[in-house]
């Protein structure tokens, strides 16, 4: 449990970040849109981790206008992620959780959508100046961080870690699935600066 400094401090890591969500929560067309905030409890800008999921999820969602990306959600996807940080020894200040699409999305994943993540991915890593490393979860967050890497004329390069998504519907092979995601974060919590 956090003290009232304490959290205070975490508040203020986050500040910034949550004004960029603030950005953007209306869409191109002018049209409002769900971005959920950012953890009080992560890193936040000072995190050296960045983990990438997909977009949020329903659990996120059905939150509404409390709803923070954050490893304390209710769900199995959460929980999964979660064991696999604690058992990473990733500190939880060492990293930040987000979506590479930061809004939900109401159908299937397109193109656009990746590009538009792409292009939010771009100001957010310009936000994290200590970001030593990216864990994506899912295809959808990998190829958005790879389109970022390949398209962005002025792209920070940073390593980039890959581990299958935590959802229980990705889980034939549960078992490698967390093995493979504790490793990714454990591989992430040793990258250091060159």
């Amino acid at each position: 449990m956090s003290t009232p400094d304490e959290f205070a401090d975490e508040v203020a890591d986050v500040r910034s970040l949550n004004a960029l969500a603030e950005t953007w929560r209306t869409a191109p067309d002018g049209a409002r849109r769900f971005v959920p905030s950012f953890d009080p409890r992560s890193g936040g800008t000072s995190s050296r981790v960045l983990v990438l999921m997909q977009s949020p999820g329903p659990q996120t969602i059905a939150a509404a206008h409390a709803a923070v990306c954050s490893e304390d959600n209710p769900g199995p996807t959460a929980a999964a992620y979660r064991a696999a940080r604690i058992e990473s020894g990733l500190a939880r200040k060492e990293y930040l959780r987000w979506n590479l699409i930061p809004w939900e999305l109401p159908g299937r994943i397109r193109p656009a959508d990746i590009d538009e993540g792409r292009h939010a991915l771009s100001v957010l890593l310009k936000a994290l100046p200590s970001v030593e490393a990216i864990v994506t979860y899912g295809s959808i967050a990998l190829d958005g961080v790879m389109r970022y890497l390949t398209l962005d004329e002025h792209a920070r390069l940073v390593p980039v870690i890959a581990a299958p998504h935590p959802s229980p519907a990705n889980g034939r092979h549960r078992s490698e699935q967390h093995r493979r995601s504790v490793q990714a974060l454990r591989l992430a919590a040793r990258m250091r600066r060159m």
